[in-house]
């Protein structure tokens, strides 16, 4: 239930996110979803992709700095309230957000959040137990 996550943090000047860009398209590599944060000195993009060990030595062997880390994909309506649900549900389990990120999946109607609390496996428990639908590793990956 849990999906690998790179992070690959870049130094905040120009060209560098589309040289991390060009690497993955060189590579062949195929992004399912994505989420860039930033402050005044450098950015953390954040990728789903299908294969990431793969992708993180890819990256590494071109000089980016790249971490693996986990996050839960959830299934949600996607309508006004959809999330509230879903962030409900982790709040009633005092389970901290630390970040999220949603794209929309066109096939089915509905969109798919991509939430990093501080306790992943609390948080699939939760939302599990609180009738929401936690998307396996491999249907991200295959979107």
């Amino acid at each position: 239930m849990k999906i690998k996550q790179l992070s690959i943090f870049l130094e905040n000047r120009r060209g560098r996110m589309k040289k991390a860009l060009d690497v993955l398209e060189k590579g062949n590599v195929n992004i399912r979803a994505l989420s860039i944060a930033d402050t005044s000195d450098f950015g953390i993009l954040r990728l789903i992709v299908p294969e990431p060990m793969r992708t993180k030595k890819l990256l590494e062997k071109n000089s980016f700095i790249v971490k693996i880390g986990e996050v839960i994909a959830v299934r949600m309506r996607d309508e006004p309230g959809g999330l509230g649900e879903i962030l409900g549900i982790l709040d009633d389990n005092n389970i901290n957000l630390e970040y999220l990120y949603a794209f929309v999946e066109e096939k089915e109607k509905v969109a798919i959040v991509l939430l990093h609390p501080e306790n992943v496996d609390g948080g699939i428990k939760a939302l599990i137990d609180g009738g929401e639908e936690v998307i396996s590793a491999e249907e991200i990956y295959g979107l």
